[in-house]
């Protein structure tokens, strides 16, 4: 059984479990924090978020230590991290997950780490989609404005996302947007088949740079959590690249492989990567292919996840049914 967090929302907590905003860009912070005071939130900021040394923003147990007394605080109801990093690895020793009461984490990069971790080990519910950072603009975009709507969805409901109309190619920080992102690329999901592609099963990813690293230590035990929470239930695993080769994808995917990961598995969904530098003619095409060949798998690739935005929030443990057709997708996510 998945356990599901509140759905009403009066305080957002920014914590840093893994890199925190540096001195020269606290600008960009506390415009986020101005943004949601005018949206209607209350926002309680850790000492973690403003500070970034040697590729994080505090040391692990002090990172741990505000995120858990944010988990633990009554008065906080939703973590959104600034953004991703390097060494949220460090911190996950120092958690006690068994005093971890559900309530929303979102984040994405570095962050899925942490929100994987927090699932497998507890059975509750996590939020894969933007960072704090993100939502500083004067408005959202429809699909990355959709994060709301998504964690305001009651236990036992049902909440529907459509695939963008247009993805950001690259940044343009010269020429600020009134979304932050600048959305000229049009949005096509793809099917390894080329056809029609539908499958349904309980959500589990993030991206693959760090949580390949979760396979055989006590927070990536995947077998353990399908075990004690979703017996015999399909798992539709969402994926994203953010700095590999294609070999190095194909690696860590081979790594899943052998640790278990892809069994019982309905499907794989590969996010959009401005990585994927093709090796001796190797390409992430090619690799797909290869995958859904020997997984005996449905794979759908370019869809709205991860470090190429905007992305949909997709939700650890919830049950969700995934189409995509003629370069559309649509997401449905069940929270029972």
């Amino acid at each position: 059984m998945i356990r599901y967090p509140a759905n009403t929302f009066k305080t957002i907590g920014i914590t840093a479990t893994s890199s925190g905003v540096g001195t020269e860009q606290h600008g960009i912070l506390e415009q986020a924090i101005a943004r949601q005071k005018q949206n209607g939130f209350n926002v309680v900021t850790g000492d973690t978020a403003w500070t970034q040394e040697l590729a994080k923003s505090a040391p692990a147990k002090k990172r741990a230590e505000e995120f858990m007394d944010m988990m633990n605080d009554p008065e906080i109801d939703v973590i959104i991290p600034p953004w991703g990093g390097e060494l949220l690895i460090e911190t996950l020793e120092y958690l006690n997950f068994n005093q971890m009461q559900p309530k929303w984490v979102l984040g994405y990069s570095d962050l899925s780490m942490l929100l994987l971790a927090i699932t497998l080990k507890t059975g509750i519910a996590t939020a894969h989609g933007t960072n704090i950072v993100d939502l500083r603009g004067e408005m959202s975009d429809e699909t990355t404005g959709r994060w709301l709507s998504v964690l305001e969805t009651v236990a036992g409901g049902t909440v529907a996302q459509n695939s963008s109309m247009h993805y950001q190619k690259e940044w343009n920080h010269s020429s600020p947007s009134p979304v932050i992102f600048h959305l000229t690329e049009p949005t096509s999901w793809k099917t390894v088949s080329g056809m029609e592609e539908n499958f349904s099963g309980r959500l589990l990813g993030g991206c693959i740079d760090v949580i390949r690293h979760l396979i055989g230590t006590p927070y990536g035990e995947v077998q353990s959590f399908r075990d004690q929470h979703i017996p015999d239930e399909e798992v539709i695993w969402y994926l994203e690249n953010c700095e590999m080769s294609v070999s190095d994808l194909k690696r860590s995917l081979t790594g899943m492989k052998y640790a278990g990961w892809f069994k019982n598995c309905s499907g794989i969904v590969f996010g959009r990567s401005s990585a994927n530098e093709p090796v001796e003619g190797y390409t992430v095409e090619k690799m797909y292919q290869d995958l859904a060949e020997d997984l005996g798998l449905p794979i759908a690739y370019d869809i709205d996840l991860g470090h190429v935005p905007p992305q949909i929030t997709f939700v650890n443990g919830a049950y969700a049914e995934i189409k995509v057709k003629d370069g559309k997708g649509t997401v449905v996510q069940k929270f029972n």
